[in-house]
């Protein structure tokens, strides 16, 4: 029987999905043979159609219709991603990563609308969403903070605009509903408070809490390998 493909879905204001998961998709692939595919989000630009989370969820839907089975890894904002694009018959697992399992008619700015200190955002003269009076160093200390230098140098690079729609479209679905799916809360995450992380995590059918910042899937891939070593077992 073929091994299921794992399906990342990036987070929030960046782009290159590729990049992002690159050190868990080699690693995956080294230990356990295990392709990987990350989605490209309209949202973010990385499609020249655009658009917003209806548009994301239909990208990460057209991504399961080529697999016959998949893990779906989501990170932060995928999560809202994931809900967005209901079920699907390939959808075996889940794993979210400092993310959320929002219920229906959540939107991403309700999700964090309780933040005790939001990432600050502004609109530019486009209309769209960016990250306002981060520079490399600031956006690195904050998201970044347990990964190395470079790391948190190419991720700054990766930075964009995002479409307002991602953040103000009320989901219409749950696709988190009904699939084993395992929660990771970053404990050291100084992006996402640790009981926002929990607060989702309560939906999931596991959570595991792991010591590390907002992109464990950089700093630890092997934390986070272990996890979907775990689905395939």
């Amino acid at each position: 029987m073929p091994s299921p493909t794992v399906v990342f879905v990036h987070g929030a204001l960046v782009r290159d999905g590729a990049w992002w998961w690159a050190p868990t998709a080699d690693l995956l692939r080294d230990r356990a043979g295990i392709e990987s595919r990350a989605v490209a989000l309209p949202s973010c630009g990385e499609t020249a159609s655009g658009g917003g989370l209806a548009e994301d969820a239909a990208a990460l839907r057209r991504a399961l219709d080529d697999v016959p089975e998949a893990i779906v890894v989501g990170h932060s904002y995928g999560g809202t991603v994931i809900a967005e694009a209901g079920p699907h018959p390939a959808v075996a697992h889940l794993l979210l990563v400092s993310s959320y399992l929002p219920p229906v008619g959540s939107s991403q700015g309700s999700i964090m609308s309780g933040e005790p200190d939001p990432v600050a955002v502004r609109q530019d003269d486009d209309g769209r969403i960016v990250v306002d009076g981060y520079d490399a160093v600031s956006f690195g200390a904050r998201f970044l903070q347990d990964a190395d230098e470079a790391s948190r140098r190419e991720g700054w690079s990766r930075v964009t605009s995002q479409d307002v729609r991602a953040f103000g479209t009320p989901t219409t679905a749950a696709g988190w509903t009904g699939v084993d799916s395992t929660a990771i809360v970053c404990g050291d995450d100084r992006s996402t408070t640790v009981a926002l992380q929990r607060h989702h995590a309560e939906r999931a059918t596991r959570a595991v809490e792991l010591p590390t910042g907002h992109h464990p899937f950089i700093s630890r891939p092997d934390l986070v390998v272990e996890q979907l070593e775990a689905f395939l077992a």
